[in-house]
């Protein structure tokens, strides 16, 4: 295999990879959110908020697989 087939192979192994973690950190955020929301109607406006934020945070990790991704593919690590 070339240097160019092994560095797209790691490009996608590095995003592949990197989309699993954050993939079942959404999943457990919006079932526990949902679980809450069910148990105590009243808080869901702060369980709303809480739940976004987390996502924003757990997505974070998925564009940072992403950039380190492109950089290997496009030669610059």
């Amino acid at each position: 295999m070339s240097d160019e087939g092994l560095r797209l192979v790691a490009a996608a192994l590095a995003v592949g990879l990197g989309a699993i973690g954050p993939g079942v950190g959404i999943g457990v955020i919006f079932s526990g959110a949902l679980q809450a929301m069910g148990r105590n109607p009243e808080a869901e406006g702060t369980l709303r908020t809480y739940m976004f934020l987390g996502f924003a945070l757990v997505e974070a990790l998925f564009i940072f697989a992403l950039v380190i991704s492109l950089l290997i593919a496009f030669r610059i690590v």
